[in-house]
């Protein structure tokens, strides 16, 4: 049984997510309707065994990033996301702080949306949340490389064609972006410590960074290389949480075109391939 309230309510949260609600396969026989830990261990990013620990309570100071980690998981209203960080000891982030929250009704949109390549970023370019079909699309994100702009300038991993043209027009836009998202939320230790590591490893980044310009990351058509479907080029079109500054991402191709065709293809295979 939980030892704490927070290993208590992160049971009861966790009992009332189902996996079809949270995009996964039902996995068979199950004891509860719920999320098995290892569910929610896949879904937020997190150990199964801190999650064991936490619910049991052996653990008991979960950092800020992890309690927001679970908040996402576990599809919490923004008052439950208030008491998850009371009962784990912290203070919910204040206003000069990066919003990365994905509410309910978000969530709800995402769902209805499961055959559209769809993933969720905060205002850093930070990846929170991407359905099967734009994993399979674009590829599995881990640490540094969930942030496109660290995508862009340190480890150049995309599926996405690029020129030196237009790699270099993301690359400005991005750095331009992170300018205005820096203004935004001045007192956001995540986000000056990623512009930080940005200045000392690329000194692309740097330059672009001193020049002071400042925009917003817009809408484009993109080809998209894939080692199973092919050659695809989408639509990827952006949609903005107004009050939040998340980015909805959205791949979509015009009907009864190859690309139309391909996308379809990969949605069979594609997410098979990652539930198995």
């Amino acid at each position: 049984m939980p030892q704490t309230e927070l290993g208590a309510a992160l049971r009861t949260w966790r009992d009332r997510v189902t996996p079809d609600q949270a995009g996964l396969p039902p996995g068979g026989r199950r004891r509860a309707p719920g999320l098995r830990r290892e569910e929610l261990s896949q879904l937020a990013g997190i150990s199964a065994d801190y999650i064991i620990r936490l619910e049991q309570g052996r653990a008991t100071n979960p950092s800020p990033q992890i309690v927001d980690a679970l908040a996402r998981a576990l599809r919490l209203a923004q008052g439950e996301r208030a008491h998850l960080f009371h009962l784990a000891g912290l203070a919910e982030p204040g206003p000069g702080t990066v919003p990365r929250h994905i509410t309910p009704g978000v969530h709800r949109i995402l769902d209805r949306l499961n055959g559209t390549p769809v993933a969720v970023y905060d205002a850093t370019w930070t990846q929170l949340l991407a359905n099967p079909l734009y994993t399979a699309l674009i590829g599995d994100w881990h640490g540094p490389d969930l942030n496109a702009a660290w995508r862009a300038f340190i480890t150049a991993t995309t599926r996405v064609r690029h020129t030196p043209e237009s790699n270099g027009a993301l690359q400005q836009l991005l750095a331009a972006d992170l300018r205005r998202t820096a203004a935004l939320y001045p007192d956001d230790q995540a986000l000056t410590d990623l512009i930080t590591r940005l200045q000392r490893r690329s000194a692309h980044f740097a330059e672009l960074w001193d020049t002071g310009a400042t925009a917003e990351h817009q809408s484009s058509r993109k080809t998209i290389d894939h080692p199973a479907v092919g050659t695809l080029t989408l639509d990827c079109d952006v949609l903005h949480v107004a009050g939040d500054h998340l980015r909805i991402m959205a791949y979509t191709a015009k009907p009864g075109t190859e690309d139309a065709e391909r996308l379809a293809l990969l949605s069979v295979i594609g997410t098979q391939t990652l539930i198995g």
